[in-house]
C-alpha cells in the first residue's frame, strides 16, 4: 500500500484521562502526538476555552480535524458551536448519535428529522465547515422502498449539506461490508472512523458498552467487545483501500472502551498496527 492517509484519534477515547483533569490536556495531546497520530477529533472541550484548545494543539502539532458534538447542542445554540470550533479551526462539525425518535426503524420520526438535519448541515457548509454523520448500526434498516435507511437519509439531504462520517464497525456488524459503502459514498466521505471488535453469538444489547442502556439484554448468549484497531475481527486492507480511492481525507482510531487495558495503550496498539500496515 504505497499511498496513505493521515491518522487521527478521537478523543472520546480518551475521556477518562480528561473528564474530571482538563489540565492533563496537554500531557495527554503531547502522549498522542508521540504515538504517531496526525490530528485529533474532540468529543467536548471538558471546560477549557477554545482559544486554550487551539493553542496546546498548536504547540504540540495536531490537527484538529473534526468535533463531534451533540444534536441538542446544535439544536441549542448552533451559532456558539460553530464560532468556538471555528476558532479552534476544526473542518467537520460531526453528529454522533442519533436519538431512538428519529431512526429509520420509525418512519415518521425519521421523516420529520431529515429536514433538521438539513437545516443543520447548510448553516455549517455556509460557515464554512462541512456537517458529517456518524452511525452506528440502527442506521441500517431496510425502509418500505427496500433502501437502507442511512443511504436514504444521505439521498435526501444536499452533499454539500450532510456527508458520512462511515463508522466501519457499526456498518460491519449491521450489513458486513464497510468497504461497499465507503465505494458507494466516494467523493463524499471525508472522514472514515477504524473500529475493531469481536463479536460471538446472540447480543441484544451492544450499547451497554458505550453507557447507553436503552435495550433489554434478557437471553444475550453471546458476547460484544470493542478492540484496538488489528486485535478484532476487522479484515482493514480491504477498507484502507477504499478510503483511499473514495477520496477521503482522514482516517481515525476510535475505540469506545477499554475494559482493564490503558486507554493510551489502546491508542498504541491501534497505532502500530496501522503502522504495520504502512500507514
Amino acid at each position: 500500500m504505497s499511498k496513505k492517509l493521515p491518522v487521527g484519534i478521537q478523543v472520546y477515547g480518551l475521556r477518562d484521562l480528561l473528564e474530571n483533569t482538563p489540565e492533563n490536556f496537554k500531557n495527554v495531546m503531547e502522549q498522542v502526538k508521540a504515538l504517531g497520530y496526525d490530528g485529533v477529533e474532540l468529543a467536548g472541550l471538558y471546560g477549557l476555552t477554545p482559544e486554550h484548545v487551539k493553542e496546546v494543539l498548536d504547540e504540540v502539532g495536531l490537527v484538529p480535524i473534526s468535533a463531534h458534538v451533540a444534536f441538542a447542542e446544535m439544536m441549542e445554540d448552533l451559532d456558539q458551536v460553530i464560532a468556538d470550533y471555528k476558532k479552534i479551526g476544526v473542518q467537520y462539525l460531526v453528529m454522533p448519535y442519533m436519538a431512538e425518535e428519529y431512526r429509520p426503524v420509525n418512519p415518521e420520526g425519521f421523516q420529520k428529522f431529515l429536514p433538521m438535519l438539513n437545516e443543520v448541515g447548510k448553516k455549517i457548509h455556509d460557515a464554512g465547515m462541512t456537517f458529517l454523520y456518524h452511525n452506528h448500526d440502527f442506521e441500517f434498516v431496510k425502509m418500505a422502498d427496500g433502501k437502507w435507511g442511512y443511504d436514504v437519509m444521505f439521498e435526501s439531504i444536499p452533499h454539500d449539506n450532510l456527508m458520512p462520517e462511515l463508522d466501519t464497525c457499526w456498518c460491519d456488524v449491521a450489513t458486513g461490508d464497510a468497504p461497499g459503502f465507503i465505494k458507494k459514498y466516494a467523493g463524499r466521505i471525508p472522514v472514515i472512523h477504524l473500529k475493531d471488535y469481536i463479536k460471538k453469538g446472540e447480543v441484544k444489547n451492544m450499547y451497554k458498552l458505550i453507557g447507553i442502556d436503552d435495550e433489554a439484554s434478557d437471553g444475550d448468549s453471546g458476547y460484544f467487545g470493542l478492540r484496538p484497531v488489528g486485535f478484532g475481527q476487522m479484515i482493514w486492507e480491504p477498507i484502507l483501500e477504499a478510503g483511499l480511492g473514495a477520496g477521503t481525507n482522514w482516517v481515525i482510531v476510535e475505540q469506545d472502551e477499554h475494559y482493564e487495558v490503558d486507554p493510551l495503550e489502546c491508542a498504541r496498539r491501534s497505532r502500530e498496527y496501522l503502522k504495520i500496515l504502512g500507514w
